[in-house]
């Protein structure tokens, strides 16, 4: 893990040397960052006149080690509004620094991205949820950072935001809005959720215990990813849209004879994908960005 810089791994210089690095590597000055969860990375496909650059060839970046991941930066349009995507991520059981894993949130900001849009797998803890289900990421519960694991622990740098960051508004509402109106055309309704996004580190899933603890915490929906990039694109002034494809009901019961596993996520990617890119696709379509309104 390559860093010049002692304050942490995100610092500034790293950032807009990397920046300026894909800047003149590409024509395209993307407005709209989107990052693809596991199963999701057709959403890259979608891109006219892609421009893929591996990320074990961009300066400072980290590369994914995750299967269904398939690590690298593609740059095109997506229905003519310039847009840049990573297929696949990052997460803190990979062994990264946080400051690492969100160091491309930081990036897209510095090449002027203004909105970003995550997707996730996540396990269903709300009981109406079902395998498949799209769940509207409302709020979140960020475990780690209980612990003080925050992407923007150490120093902070103003260049890219203040000291103390607010997040109770960290998921766009007119963005929620925009989702909700776009499914309602689609006919997507009966799958569609808003909900509450609860992170852990894992690569562990979570315990019968666990589950239900978050459950009574209010989580609607738990995984391992998104929260870290949200928080330091928020801190960094980006509108954020966030959500979970359901890929697994999170067992709750000690009489159950199901466990959680990584191909039946891949697989609910696989089923729900379509739809999915469709919908992101459609909401890229009807954004203005100039002016913020729908």
């Amino acid at each position: 893990l390559n860093s010049r810089s002692t304050t942490g791994y995100s610092a500034y210089e790293e950032c807009r040397a990397t920046a300026d690095w894909l800047l003149s590597s590409t024509q395209v000055r993307p407005t709209v960052g989107i990052v693809c969860g596991s199963g999701l990375g057709g959403l890259a496909e979608m891109l006219k006149d892609p421009q893929v650059f591996k990320y074990s060839d961009i300066p400072n970046f980290p590369r994914s080690t995750v299967h269904g991941h398939a690590g690298q930066l593609v740059f095109g349009t997506l229905k003519g509004k310039p847009c840049v995507c990573m297929q696949g991520r990052f997460h803190l059981y990979e062994g990264y620094p946080i400051q690492k894993i969100t160091l491309p949130m930081r990036v897209f900001k510095l090449m002027g991205v203004e909105t970003m849009i995550l997707t996730n797998a996540a396990g269903g803890l709300n009981q109406d949820y079902k395998v498949g289900d799209v769940m509207i990421i409302k709020d979140h519960i960020n475990m780690p950072g209980f612990a003080g694991i925050n992407p923007l622990a150490g120093p902070n740098d103003d260049r890219f935001g203040v000291r103390f960051p607010c997040m109770s508004d960290a998921y766009d509402r007119e963005l929620r809005q925009l989702a909700l109106d776009v499914a309602s055309n689609l006919g997507y309704n009966d799958f569609l959720r808003e909900g509450v996004y609860c992170v852990l580190g894992g690569p562990s899933f979570e315990t019968i215990a666990e589950c239900r603890m978050l459950h009574s915490l209010g989580a609607d929906a738990v995984g391992m990813s998104t929260v870290h990039e949200v928080i330091v694109a928020r801190h960094a002034g980006m509108r954020c849209f966030a959500l979970s494809l359901i890929s697994n009901r999170s067992v709750m019961d000690y009489d159950s004879q199901e466990k959680a596993n990584h191909e039946e996520v891949l697989e609910t990617g696989r089923l729900r994908a379509e739809q999915l890119e469709k919908l992101v696709s459609t909401m890229v379509a009807r954004m203005e960005h100039n002016n913020n309104t729908y």
